[in-house]
């Protein structure tokens, strides 16, 4: 199985993120560092989620399909 891992920045405040909870937001869209467009469910970095926010560089490795298989945060 061949994967393809993205690698892309955030900066979600607390605040922001209490969205999700809250049931108004359900995906997360960003930029890869490579500039594409990466969007996923927001509950993928609920356990990246501190008092501050989620804030760091993460690598999602995904299927040739593009489905999800992990993430994890790089710093």
């Amino acid at each position: 199985m061949t994967t393809e891992r993205i690698i892309f920045k955030l900066a979600i405040s607390a605040e922001t993120y209490l969205a999700v909870y809250k049931g108004h937001a359900k995906k997360i869209s960003t930029l890869a560092v490579d500039g594409r467009r990466v969007e996923f469910s927001a509950d993928k970095v609920r356990k990246f989620l501190t008092h501050e926010g989620i804030f760091g560089v993460f690598e999602m490795e995904i299927t040739e399909e593009q489905k999800f298989l992990s993430i994890k945060c790089l710093r």
